[in-house]
């Protein structure tokens, strides 16, 4: 089975390369090249961001203190000034991430404490596709290797903060497979925009498992029995970024240029509002109900709601702002032990006058337990909390381009859901460096 289907998956990849290929390739700039031609982004840019946790806790399972890393090498290449395959991107992304397991061996917090940290070490592909647009960038289709949290369930504003439940929800996190950090899946993501790209819809069509659970080192793309696919929607609704282009690359980074633009990115302009629906194909057992004396199976599925606006910008200093985010968001609560989270958060841009790139935010996330995982555990005797929250509070200093130092202070509620563990107290510093 395996082997069929990673036939299948190299006539996928082959198609869409033909796709491509077919577009008529544009005239080639040269020695007189127009001024247009000139002002054009590079064919390939190539960025590198290299992350460093230094984190202490006390509470929970048990103290301890250490360090995390994460590397980040990104490419990506115009296939349409490269190859004159018009409208068409490729985006290649490797991470390498090593270090403590400060959550998984010790904190025990079901959300976890650091949004690198990772169960093993290893660097692998995290994004390899080709994405064509048509209809003058209205429409476009993608295909590859492709996290979901690069672009469904996003807040930007939220992107701050070092806990891991403002990028997935944990909720989602939780099941059997999603396609998030740090392994990806292989399928295709559609997106749509209106006239104005202040409205989008888009839907992905993934690999229900990614890579391969047995061997968590490195790149492997599988399609094996009992995977089955996962699926996941959003629809949203975007008023700043009217005139925009968006990519999965970068969620914030526009293709398309002007004066508004550039005033726009060096201003920052938070406001985002979004819905989304997720789904498996394959069941799963549930928790608690039995037919027989077995699991019932169920598909697992869920749905959010999000918001972010930029809600004050200081008079006489269009940079120095205050933004908010919020989301909400649910699981069917079969399989998994949180079936609810709710995340909120405030951030200030420039909260000193000589500091312009500065960000200072705080942010709450409570993840409920269900009430089906609660059974559970009281029927093995074990007690529960209704849930687990964490509270953190952070100072980004942008010391120049190319390195931030960010400390931070994290106060975790019931990890692990376990009343019996201490509250866990978490200090840490970020440090981050990457190319200007």
């Amino acid at each position: 089975m395996t082997k069929n289907r990673s036939g299948i998956l190299a006539s996928t990849l082959y198609c869409i390369v033909c796709l491509t290929a077919t577009a008529p390739a544009q005239a080639q700039a040269g020695p007189t090249a127009t001024a247009e031609q000139e002002d054009k982004a590079p064919a390939t840019t190539f960025s590198a961001v290299y992350k460093l946790d230094l984190l202490s806790t006390r509470g929970g399972g048990d103290s301890d203190a250490g360090g995390m890393g994460n590397l980040d090498l990104m490419l990506r290449a115009d296939l349409d000034q490269a190859l004159g395959w018009q409208n068409t991107i490729a985006y290649l992304h490797v991470l390498a991430d090593h270090g403590a397991k400060i959550n998984g061996n010790h904190t025990g917090s079901l959300m976890g404490i650091s949004n690198i940290e990772v169960p093993t070490d290893t660097a692998k592909l995290f994004h390899a596709w080709l994405q064509r647009s048509y209809l003058d960038d209205r429409l476009s289709l993608l295909a590859g290797l492709y996290p979901i949290d690069s672009e469904f369930s996003v807040m930007e504003s939220a992107g701050l903060f070092l806990h891991p439940a403002y990028g997935p929800p944990a909720d989602l996190s939780l099941t059997r497979g999603p396609s998030i950090f740090n392994t990806s899946a292989f399928g295709v993501r559609v997106r749509w925009n209106g006239v104005e790209r202040d409205r989008y819809a888009m839907a992905a069509l993934l690999d229900g498992i990614p890579g391969d659970p047995a061997k968590p080192h490195g790149t492997h793309i599988r399609f094996d029995a009992g995977d089955g696919a996962f699926a996941i929607a959003e629809v949203g609704f975007t008023p700043p970024e009217r005139g925009h282009v968006m990519e999965p690359t970068d969620p914030s980074s526009p293709r398309t240029q002007g004066e508004d633009i550039r005033l726009h990115e060096k201003y920052e302009s938070f406001g985002k509002y979004a819905l989304g629906l997720w789904g498996y194909s394959e069941r799963v057992d549930d928790l608690v109900d039995r037919v027989g004396g077995n699991p019932v199976q169920r598909r697992s599925r869920g749905a959010y709601l999000l918001a972010e606006k930029t809600l004050y910008r200081m008079p006489g200093s269009p940079v120095r702002h205050l933004a908010g985010f919020t989301r909400l968001s649910r699981t069917d609560g079969d399989s998994t032990a949180i079936d609810q989270t709710i995340n909120i958060g405030l951030r200030l841009r420039a909260p000193f006058n000589t500091r312009e790139d500065d960000i200072v935010g705080i942010a709450f996330t409570h993840g409920r337990l269900g009430d089906k995982y609660r059974q559970a555990q009281a029927a093995i005797g074990a007690a529960t909390a209704s849930a687990e929250s964490a509270l953190e509070a952070t100072y980004r200093y942008q010391a120049n381009d190319w390195l931030a130092l960010q400390p931070m202070l994290q106060y975790i509620r019931h990890p692990g859901g376990d009343p019996a563990l201490s509250n866990v107290k978490v200090v840490g510093v970020r440090i981050e460096i990457g190319t200007p």
